[in-house]
């Protein structure tokens, strides 16, 4: 049974089961040399930064009493005496993604065949080391990897991929038997003939991405005045307020600061009922706001107070609204911060 039909999701894509077995045991390219020998001032900053003041690895006096030659190199600096810098790390993504790269090896080949399975999406899963001796001053680090397993799809919670497991072996030798300017060839020899040090499994997931639904942007954020503020209050606690003037019970929506029969700036709020009857509306359909869905009715309700509060329409198809449907309000909770009302048909229908 292929890889498609037990997994489903990996139909459409290619099976390169037979290539990648091919690049199992396959070195991924020359040696890596490190630039510099190992040296106390990194070592200081090194166990600087990782809180990891054991004296061993910063005098000669405390390594000799535990046992050791000379001060040693932190075993978790490992990887950080070969590691290449950013800016060779940029460099090497430019030419990879202008097709430029010299690259093209074992490695490069398995990346590109499980791209081509849709297994597009990496992340680390484990690292398992072994050491075989301390680094020391003057070392020159050398590492050879190669491509120690590639496993068959299968299904994890990140997605459906493969677990890739790369292996590392560190070698040392001199910084003395290191030439100035040395060619690739002896670059191979020192990191044949160097002591071992290390040996380290990497291991990566390559997988699937999920399907997943763009997440909708929150609804926008009203604008709150001394006027309005009261409004919104009340929505949250799913109260349909509507401003009344104390001074001759005209009552006005939208909210305003004095009231326009009398010119009182005194008020205070009455709760409507939340029925009322459809006086107009409008079906947008464009332009879209990524926060709404469309197409989106939005109606002029009167309610049976007197007044009149714009909103949304919910519960009824576009092509079955009508002017002077009986409505009433619902609430529509939007997060913690923001209710709002919107009108559905009276009773639920349609």
């Amino acid at each position: 049974m292929s890889a498609a039909e037990r997994l489903p999701e990996l139909a459409g894509f290619p099976d390169h089961s037979a290539e990648l077995a091919a690049l199992i045991g396959q070195s991924t390219g020359t040696p890596n040399l490190s630039p510099d020998a190992v040296n106390l001032p990194m070592i200081r900053h090194w166990v600087e930064a990782m809180g990891d003041h054991n004296p061993v690895y910063v005098s000669d006096e405390a390594a000799v009493a535990n046992g050791f030659d000379q001060l040693i190199a932190p075993a978790t600096m490992l990887q950080a005496w070969i590691m290449r810098g950013l800016r060779a790390s940029d460099e090497i993504e430019a030419a990879r993604a202008a097709g430029t790269s010299q690259g093209g090896g074992p490695s490069d080949r398995m990346m590109a065949l499980l791209d081509a399975e849709g297994l597009t999406s990496v992340v680390a899963t484990n690292c398992e080391q072994h050491y075989d001796r301390p680094l020391v001053i003057g070392d020159r680090v050398l590492v050879r990897s190669s491509i120690e397993a590639i496993s068959e799809p299968k299904r994890t919670a990140l997605g459906t991929g493969r677990f890739l497991t790369t292996r590392l072996d560190f070698t040392a030798v001199h910084n003395d038997e290191v030439p100035a300017d040395p060619t690739p060839e002896e670059i191979v020899e020192l990191a044949e003939r160097g002591e071992p040090v290390a040996t380290m499994k990497f291991r990566i997931l390559k997988f699937l991405p999920p399907k997943r639904e763009p997440a909708k942007p929150p609804r926008p954020r009203p604008a709150l005045t001394q006027d309005n503020a009261f409004w919104f209050e009340g929505a949250k606690h799913h109260a349909l307020l509507i401003q009344r003037c104390t001074s001759c019970g005209t009552l006005r929506h939208p909210p305003l600061p004095a009231c326009g029969t009398c010119r009182s700036f005194e008020w205070d709020t009455v709760e409507a009922s939340g029925r009322g009857t459809l006086y107009s509306y409008v079906v947008v359909h464009y332009p879209q706001v990524p926060s709404f869905e469309y197409p989106l009715p939005i109606g002029l309700v009167e309610l049976e107070e007197g007044t009149r509060v714009v909103a949304n329409l919910v519960g009824v198809e576009p092509d079955a609204i009508e002017v002077g449907m009986a409505l009433e309000a619902q609430f529509i909770d939007f997060d913690a911060e923001l209710s709002l009302p919107a009108f559905a048909p009276a009773g639920g229908a349609a």
